[in-house]
């Protein structure tokens, strides 16, 4: 529960596609023989899913953003402007000059620690909301 199980990124030469494995033979064919043709002829883009742990450098702490009080009024409860917030937040830190790895919030209530990890934050140990169940009611 320490560790969020995986990170997204763009296929790149990078990665050992040959490990891929699905019950699909065509899909494993695709992205082994297709997906870099298609993606250079834009095409189509191609994520994979990596494990987060492998790219942690040795470091005793590593850079992260923090977050405090995200916020929205009354009126536009329950429209997606707190989703559509927390997706800006995100990408302006991931934008940064400055490096980070993670981004760090404060969870005020359990209400916003359900809200975080609908949008697959996770609570680190000892923190006031580790306990909550990890899925939204």
């Amino acid at each position: 529960m320490s560790q969020a199980p995986f990170e997204l990124a763009l296929l790149d030469a990078a990665h050992d596609r040959t490990l891929f494995r699905n019950d699909l033979a065509p899909l494993e064919r695709c992205l082994r023989e297709q997906v870099t043709q298609d993606t250079c002829r834009r095409v189509a883009s191609c994520f994979v899913a990596l494990a987060s742990g492998k790219k942690l450098p040795r470091y005793p702490s590593v850079p992260a953003v923090r977050m405090d009080r995200l916020a929205v009024a009354q009126t536009f409860k329950r429209k997606g402007l707190d989703s559509a917030l927390l997706a800006d937040a995100l990408e302006r830190a991931a934008g940064a000059e400055t490096g980070a790895y993670a981004m760090v919030v404060d969870a005020r209530g359990e209400a916003a620690a359900a809200f975080y990890r609908h949008h697959g934050f996770i609570c680190l140990a000892g923190t006031p909301f580790a306990d909550l169940p990890t899925t939204q009611p």
